[in-house]
């Protein structure tokens, strides 16, 4: 992929949902990434972080506090990346990240956060797996492109919610669009690969 498409925002949604069209996994996604994220985030803020990052720190409860950690900045780079993408949905999505990075920070301050987060980050990827597997009948995006599908799944599954609620119709139908031609080709070129094989074979 050019890298210019990387900030096309058509581009990058018809790419990962050509991986995801079957209603049941988007589903599981949908249930999942945000999961696996939090997860994420959990335990990556033990993670040490550069000496020329500030130290900052604010409790606001018992629930939720803010640390300039790797899980801080690697949220306020997916956020910026998903501005760049599509604004609006961008902003629509920053307080569900910003609730997800609080609440997972301050969940990392007890004991035994690291077991726990790793545990259900595992279950999490299992049933993406199986969602590939049992309902989509295809491998999962990060096979071919492991940056790609796991920067965009979290904003995927948010605009897959606002698509639902009506965000955009007609960026909704030019994508689906898209994603229908993608998956044509991809049948294509499986069935022809299957042709060929069975012609070596007989």
């Amino acid at each position: 992929m050019p890298p210019s498409k990387l900030f096309d925002v058509d581009t990058q949604l018809t790419f990962y949902g050509a991986y995801h069209s079957n209603k049941t996994n988007v589903l599981i996604h949908i249930v999942f990434v945000p999961v696996l994220l939090w997860t994420f985030q959990v335990m990556a803020s033990d993670l040490p972080v550069p000496s020329f990052v500030p130290d900052v720190h604010h409790r606001f409860n018992d629930y939720l506090s803010f640390d300039l950690s790797i899980s801080a900045i690697h949220a306020g780079l997916y956020l910026a990346y998903y501005f760049i993408l599509e604004p609006i949905a961008a902003i629509l999505y920053a307080p569900q990240l910003a609730l997800s990075l609080l609440t997972a920070t301050s969940y990392a301050a007890g004991s035994g956060h690291i077991s726990t987060a790793a545990l259900i980050h595992v279950v999490s990827w299992i049933a993406q797996f199986l969602g590939h597997g049992l309902a989509e009948k295809r491998a999962p995006a990060l096979l071919d492109n492991l940056v790609g599908a796991v920067v965009l799944a979290p904003f995927f599954v948010h605009l897959e919610i606002l698509f639902a609620l009506g965000y955009r119709p007609e960026m909704h139908k030019r994508i689906n669009n898209e994603i229908g031609k993608e998956i044509t080709k991809i049948r294509k070129a499986q069935g022809d690969k299957k042709r060929a094989e069975a012609a070596k074979s007989s």
